[in-house]
């Protein structure tokens, strides 16, 4: 039997489409809903479906006031605040096509962008860096702010298959590659509802990330929001100590996080009560086995765990319905076509390969922006190939079996470590350097450059250094100093030799 898994196809996405209408189709039946609820402290704020819909369209024909038209890209420099889902969504609705970002993102980083990408405009929060030199449109949150009293636009229907939004991966040249995403990436989320979520319009879904990561906007907000449930999202510095407080006091019944999360909880709190919560939801890392044992003794609720790529959204999964048996991360969602290949095509079950996705998932990207020739590169026949190694089973469940490429996780952050070692390799004391990823603890690993120089350096003035390059989480944890980088048999970089010398030296 080869590792081919189709489940069917999903149901046809309508022909007249807009992915911000799909996620508000709930909004004027349940208006007086709560659809939001971030968790302060002191007075958390809620906005309501009936409030939620009117900030949206309000805004959006406060960007088409502005001089934006439908198809100018609009990029998002907003931070953790409930201005960034509604800027996001509001731009989708007018047929703006949004490009949101990490707030963590130097001026460097940010102005790299901005030529290939070539944006109409920048929505912008003065606190958050921007790209310099940016002689077009900026409008800022308070400007957003002001647009919510604007009365409503229209959606812009038409063809699911025009761009909706573009965000960043890390690619493995080192450069982040956008990713252009259709209208319709939102119709093929809907196969996540029953095969990882289990979510019901009656669900309260705490989502521990920022609004202004896409895993956050994806499952923490939009997805319940087209279900009709109610988001949760704790306010900006919450500490991970708080979050068990949180879910039970706020009656969540869902929880999703990536595993790191999940292990700073049951560091902090040694057996969580959390009588209306009925699991957990992991994506972002690898969820380990003593992680997902840990939490279930510890709270008696089990953990189900979703693995995707940017280019795809999750599409391979674990639910309540079908648990991932030990070892594994389940198998596809209803609705996907999945196979395991090799240079051939589809190898045989319990046989290694690269994970791949067809291309008629209605969940797979448009492709890179302005690099058809990246794009044709990562499809073989009518497969899209993920770069991720994986086995599936007889009963089509699929073991991780890591990157097929050298790209890092930091905290559900992927990483490529060529953009890490090229914004590095400037300092004036570095001779060559090469950035992998290390485990320090069980299930905790963090970035490490290793460098070669005629001294040893001061690692506070490299992590300085890093720090006005490179994002937070693109910045290396620990700098060691090496009498040579490692190479292998035809001299190209040897990144596992990296980590083994990392272990020897601990």
């Amino acid at each position: 039997m080869l590792s081919i898994f189709d489940q069917g196809p999903p149901p046809p996405c309508p022909s007249s489409f807009n992915m911000a209408a799909h996620v508000l189709r709930h909004a004027d039946r349940l208006a007086d809903k709560e659809a939001l609820r971030v968790l302060s402290p002191n007075t958390p704020e809620s906005w309501t479906y009936g409030a939620l819909k009117s900030a949206i369209l309000g805004t959006g024909t406060g960007l088409l006031r502005a001089g934006l038209n439908p198809g100018d890209r609009v990029l998002m420099r907003i931070g953790n605040t409930v201005e960034f889902p509604i800027a996001y969504l509001a731009c989708i609705a007018v047929g703006l096509i949004p490009v949101p970002t990490s707030s963590q993102l130097t001026e460097a980083e940010v102005t790299r962008m901005v030529e290939p990408l070539e944006p109409a405009a920048i929505l912008r929060d003065p606190e958050v860096s921007t790209a310099s030199g940016f002689d077009r449109k900026t409008l800022t949150t308070h400007d957003l702010l002001s647009f919510h009293s604007y009365p409503p636009a229209d959606f812009n229907m038409g063809d699911p298959n025009r761009p909706a939004y573009i965000i960043y991966t890390s690619g493995t040249s080192g450069i982040p590659r956008a990713v252009v995403h259709a209208h319709r990436a939102i119709w093929a989320r809907q196969m996540m509802f029953d095969g990882w979520y289990d979510l019901h319009e009656d669900d309260r879904l705490l989502h521990a990330g920022a609004f202004n990561w896409t895993f956050t906007l994806g499952t923490g907000l939009m997805d319940p929001w087209t279900k009709g449930a109610t988001a949760l999202i704790p306010a900006p510095g919450t500490a991970t100590d708080a979050l068990p407080d949180l879910l039970r006091d706020n009656h969540a019944t869902l929880f999703a996080a990536a595993p790191g999360v999940y292990r700073k909880i049951l560091a902090t709190t040694e057996n969580p009560a959390l009588p209306d919560l009925r699991h957990g939801l992991c994506a972002g890392e690898k969820l380990s086995e003593p992680l997902r044992t840990q939490w279930n003794a510890a709270t008696g609720t089990k953990l189900y765990e979703a693995f995707g790529m940017s280019e795809c959204s999750t599409f391979i999964s674990a639910s309540p319905d079908h648990p991932a048996p030990k070892g594994t991360l389940g198998r596809p969602q209803t609705g996907r076509h999945i196979a395991v290949l090799d240079d051939t095509g589809p190898v045989p079950r319990d046989t290694p390969g690269t994970i791949a996705v067809h291309t008629s998932d209605p969940g797979l990207m448009l492709g890179y922006l302005n690099a058809p020739e990246e794009t044709a590169a990562r499809l073989q026949g009518d497969w899209f190939l993920t770069g991720d190694l994986g086995q599936m089973d007889a009963d089509g469940h699929i073991t991780y079996m890591g990157r097929a490429d050298d790209m890092m996780n930091a905290g559900g952050f992927r990483v490529s470590p060529l953009e890490v070692e090229a914004a590095l390799l400037p300092h004036p004391d570095i001779t060559t350097i090469a950035v992998t990823d290390v485990e320090v603890k069980t299930d905790t690993r963090i970035i490490a450059a290793f460098y070669t120089a005629d001294h040893d350096l001061v690692e506070d003035e490299l992590k300085a250094f890093a720090q006005t390059h490179l994002a937070r989480y693109k910045q290396p944890r620990l700098f060691k100093r090496l009498p040579a980088l490692p190479t292998n048999a035809n001299g190209k970089l040897n990144r596992r030799a990296l980590r083994e010398t990392y272990k020897a030296s601990t």
